[in-house]
């Protein structure tokens, strides 16, 4: 076998260690899942009524709100699912567990990659989640084939490149407490952002900073997508957003992952 085919037999093998716990202690899934539809049906059921009114569509009221929010929350969900993953890393470098592998014949890519891809997983099943509930209460998208799949590509790439974000931040992190909290803020920038409101509802200063975020062209992009409002340049920003967050991130988590491994 080649060095590729050996690094990627041993990262299939990362990416079933990281399955299996997800399997064995669901505890922390379902926690990160728990959260996101706990506030889509806060949102849209004690506030849905009042700003749906607000946004200035011709029906309004909560089936209004729930369209609107719906691709907010799905950003949420994936920022948890990302929080996640630096308590997962964490919990790896501090427990000793990556020092046993440094005497195994294994790549050492391998470890971080079965990280991410388990991450990608989790982030899938809480997509799911979290549009399943929406549908159910209300959420109607009118969005194409061909569109569902673009919508699914650009969460794809958010997702991936704030997975590698919180590798990083998990490699960092001294102990897994402090890697359970400096994520933290990734699961409230779609507060704000466009998540909940519209940015031009917004003071100037807050409204700045919400337009030129990452995850506000992300949330445009899949709400233009499913709901047909129009993206203009919100693509080509949530693309580059990425592609920067993802290349940055896992420069960092690589530097420090050779440093401390």
């Amino acid at each position: 076998m080649s060095t590729m085919s050996y690094a990627l037999a041993d990262s299939a093998t990362m990416v079933r260690r990281q399955l299996t716990h997800m399997r064995r202690y669901p505890a922390l899934t379902l926690q990160l899942l728990a959260v996101p539809v706990l506030i889509l049906l806060l949102f849209v059921y004690v506030f849905g009524g009042t700003l749906g009114n607000g946004l200035g569509t011709g029906s309004g009221g909560r089936g209004a709100y729930v369209d609107y929010v719906t691709p907010g929350i799905v950003m949420m969900a994936v920022a948890a699912v990302s929080m996640g993953t630096a308590i997962s890393v964490a919990m790896d470098m501090t427990e000793g567990i990556v020092a046993r592998f440094k005497t195994m014949a294994i790549a050492r890519v391998s470890v971080l990659t079965g990280h991410v891809a388990g991450a990608m997983v989790q982030t899938f099943v809480a997509v799911v989640a979290v549009v399943g509930v929406a549908l159910a209460i209300g959420f109607r998208p009118n969005a194409t084939v061909v569109e569902w799949l673009a919508a699914v590509g650009v969460l794809a790439m958010f997702a991936f490149a704030l997975t590698w974000l919180t590798v990083a931040l998990g490699l960092a992190a001294k102990t897994v407490e402090s890697a359970s909290n400096t994520p933290q803020p990734l699961v409230f920038l779609p507060f704000l952002g466009s998540g909940f409101v519209p940015t031009d509802s917004m003071p100037v200063g807050l409204r700045w900073f919400a337009e030129y975020q990452p995850f506000t062209p992300n949330i445009e992009t899949v709400r233009g997508l499913l709901l047909g409002t129009g993206i203009g340049a919100s693509a080509a920003v949530a693309v580059g957003w990425s592609v920067g967050i993802a290349l940055l991130s896992y420069l960092w988590a690589k530097r420090l992952y050779n440093r401390q491994a």
